[in-house]
């Protein structure tokens, strides 16, 4: 359910560019309904947990100055840096973490339901850096190369399908370390 609830924003974008029969229109209508969906999904969080999560947060702030500068000056370039911004903040705050900090941000997410080698969670978090810089390169360059049309599509389902294959990419690198408890369950005995 927080998937779809995070993937929100993207997937409304998609739906209103596809409403008019002119790209810019389109654009600019996406660019407004992003906008008013971010702003809205943070409320949400806000009073009905009293905590927003600071992806949120960054997100929203994205779309509303880039989302913004699109609107005002009517120039579709801004709002088609956003997810490049967005993914190079990520691969700055993952690289950063291997230098800050106990634990890596992979590590902090996963090391509850998985046990891995030290070394592992280095590389994992490494190579969430970099998929996350290369992604936000493939954006720029979608967006700067081709049609505004082939870019929103690209943003819906080139980045997501891009981040499910490095998902299980990722997936299979860590089934090769996996540590199983080294605590064997008791079996009761009927003394």
């Amino acid at each position: 359910m927080k998937f779809l609830f995070d993937f929100l924003p993207i997937l409304l974008f998609f739906i209103a560019f596809k409403i008019p029969d002119d790209p810019q229109e389109g654009i600019m209508l996406a660019t407004a309904v992003a906008i008013v969906v971010s702003i809205a999904q943070v409320a949400y969080n806000w009073f009905r947990h009293h905590k927003v999560e600071k992806m949120h947060l960054i997100t929203m702030g994205l779309i509303v100055v880039l989302g913004g500068a699109t609107l005002l000056l009517q120039d579709e370039r801004f709002i088609k840096w956003k997810p490049t911004v967005v993914n190079w903040l990520f691969a700055v705050v993952f690289l950063g973490s291997q230098f800050f900090g106990k634990k890596n941000i992979i590590k902090r997410m996963m090391d509850e339901q998985v046990v891995l080698p030290e070394h592992v969670w280095g590389k994992l978090n490494f190579a969430w850096a970099l998929f996350f810089f290369a992604t936000g390169c493939a954006n720029l360059y979608v967006a700067f190369n081709y049609a505004t049309e082939t870019w929103v599509n690209f943003k819906l389902f080139g980045i997501l399908g891009l981040t499910i294959l490095f998902v299980i990419g990722q997936a299979i690198y860590m089934s090769r370390y996996i540590e199983e408890d080294e605590e064997p369950e008791k079996v009761e005995s009927g003394e």
